[in-house]
């Protein structure tokens, strides 16, 4: 994979799979836009840094504009609150769509209109996760938020691919983020989800970000409107 003297944006870069990924990627040899909250997250990270929240979305997009032109887009950012399914408010809900699906709805309009407006092909991964076809126990507002990112994929596959825009998601089971580690702590939970798992273990940030680069590349080239599981044979079963 060689990105040498071209853009990428990361979301949600200063820690768990979107670090990696800029890592991953800066080492490839693209120059790294990496948006997060913390300022302080990038201090070891070779990248142009963007402090901003996406639940402001409007001054998040305001930054981006001003980083153009970029050839890369990775819509990772992204947030959970654990709740009961009868106990998800509406609020909780609007809120984790909010910053999971709809800020990586206007990065993607955003981004492709500039692609296209320039007459340039590009890249999109968006970070979903496996809970955008499952069932999790207390994850009602985040796995809704997941599939609809998943939906969003494929129908901006369809229509920026006429423009040479290929878009992908990558699903990931539990991987060993600082969410991740708080999401999965308990054993009783965790137990049999790794009894489920072919590799026997959870993932880490790193094997995500080698997919999520590897679909960004010319290497994928054939690969657009595809939610690639990264998940150690989980769906297997």
């Amino acid at each position: 994979m060689e990105f040498s003297g071209r853009r990428v944006l990361v979301t949600g870069a200063g820690k768990g799979i979107g670090r990696a990924i800029a890592v991953r990627m800066a080492q490839a040899g693209a120059r790294v836009v990496a948006l997060t909250r913390d300022p302080a997250d990038l201090a070891t990270l070779d990248a142009e840094p963007i402090a901003a929240d996406l639940a402001d979305l409007d001054a998040a997009l305001d930054q981006v504009r001003a980083k153009m032109p970029l050839d890369f887009l990775v819509n990772n950012a992204g947030i959970t609150t654990l709740e009961p399914f009868l106990a998800t408010s509406a609020e909780t809900l609007l809120r984790i769509m909010a910053v999971n699906t709809v800020a990586a709805f206007r990065l993607m309009q955003v981004v492709g209109e500039a692609l296209v407006a320039r007459g340039a092909s590009g890249s999109i991964v968006n970070v979903s996760s496996n809970a955008a076809y499952l069932g999790a126990p207390d994850h009602a507002a985040y796995c809704a938020s997941k599939a609809a990112l998943d939906a969003l994929t494929r129908v901006a596959a369809v229509e920026l691919g006429p423009h040479g825009i290929r878009v992908n998601s990558i699903n990931p089971s539990v991987t060993l983020t600082p969410m991740g580690e708080f999401a999965w702590s308990d054993p009783a939970k965790s137990g049999p989800v790794l009894a489920r798992i072919p590799l026997g273990r959870f993932l880490q940030p790193e094997e995500v970000a080698e997919a999520a680069c590897w679909l960004l590349s010319d290497a994928a080239s054939g690969i657009t409107g595809t939610c690639l599981d990264v998940d150690h044979g989980f769906r297997a079963r």
